[in-house]
């Protein structure tokens, strides 16, 4: 990547954000399809969990560690990493739940779980683009 012009590394990573909102976009068009097809809204409780998860990076990744993925850290960054590893099992757990409760289908359930797929590859996609870059919140 040394050897592009700064013209070419421009017009790649707008590429690459351009293919990231489609995969956002994607991931809200299952999520909502998961609802609206089977006419039953219980589904949308994940929106909650996803909303929820980038919270405990913004609010309290400020510690010194280089990366989210790094085993050392002090107490705040291994809290962060809880809470968000408690809402992406909340993100799986709340479609499981309901489909074990009978409230909603297993196509419903197939589209929130392919939904969260999508949003898990959009997210470690974003995560690997802000490693090569040189600005990285995480």
């Amino acid at each position: 990547m040394a050897g592009l012009s700064r013209s070419m590394l421009a017009c790649l990573h707008t590429g690459q954000l351009a293919l990231l909102a489609i995969l956002v976009s994607s991931g809200i068009v299952l999520q909502v399809l998961a609802c609206a097809l089977y006419n039953n809204w219980w589904p949308m409780l994940t929106v909650i969990m996803y909303v929820i998860l980038p919270m405990p990076l913004m609010f309290f990744m400020g510690s010194k560690s280089t990366s989210l993925m790094s085993s050392d850290g002090d107490g705040w960054a291994n809290f962060t990493k809880f809470l968000t590893g408690a809402s992406v099992v909340g993100s799986i757990a709340i479609p499981s739940i309901l489909k074990h409760a009978g409230i909603i289908g297993w196509g419903a359930l197939a589209m929130e779980l392919s939904s969260f797929l999508v949003f898990a590859v959009a997210t470690l996609w974003m995560l690997q683009m802000s490693n090569e870059d040189g600005y990285s919140m995480l």
